[in-house]
């Protein structure tokens, strides 16, 4: 294979990783919009295998960018990607008088989340068993919250960090006033 072959197929995987995230897709939406199973997306794009052009077609097609565009030498080093604070997704539906912004990338959920919590007074957030050996960071923006994980809690104030297991029964609480912390949930 000639040198610019190589850059090609060095190049693919991280561009087909770059067009998915950029869609915001998972691996298994993907796999569905292409009819490429989920396990050959997922070795293509770590570079494990080779997709026919058939199988590339497909998926370019599915993320709708332009077949050529992928084989193209581009400065993506070069980047920040940016998302705004209107564009941050939240969910305000769950738990109590509390508000979720969700900092961390779809193809993360599951894995590494961060997340944005605002409390208003009395407000809590009780989460049920994660998987087996996920964890959380918790660290106080604002105010003071109670943390609960499995029996033990803990008070914790501005600018307080707590660590704890996040595979049993775990509560975030404001109950004096309101509160904002910045929650790191790490799934194993």
């Amino acid at each position: 294979m000639t040198e610019n072959s190589d850059d090609i197929l060095t190049r693919l995987p991280a561009r087909l990783k770059e067009a998915r995230r950029a869609k915001g897709l998972s691996l298994e939406a993907v796999a569905n919009l292409s009819g490429v199973s989920r396990s050959m997306v997922s070795q293509i794009e770590r570079g494990e295998s080779s997709p026919t052009i058939s199988t590339l077609w497909n998926l370019t097609r599915a993320l709708q960018v332009d077949f050529a565009g992928l084989l193209e030498e581009s400065e993506t080093t070069d980047q920040i990607e940016v998302l705004r604070s209107a564009e941050v997704p939240s969910i305000d539906n769950m738990g109590q008088s509390c508000r979720i912004r969700i900092l961390s990338p779809p193809e993360e959920a599951g894995g590494h989340e961060v997340y944005d919590i605002r409390f208003d007074a009395g407000g809590a957030l009780n989460s049920q068993p994660h998987a087996r050996g996920a964890r959380e960071q918790l660290t106080v923006l604002e105010g003071a919250v109670r943390v609960t994980s499995g029996a033990a809690t803990m008070e914790l104030q501005q600018g307080d960090t707590a660590r704890y297991a996040a595979d049993v029964a775990h509560a975030i609480a404001a109950p004096d006033g309101p509160a904002r912390v910045f929650l790191i949930v790490k799934n194993a």
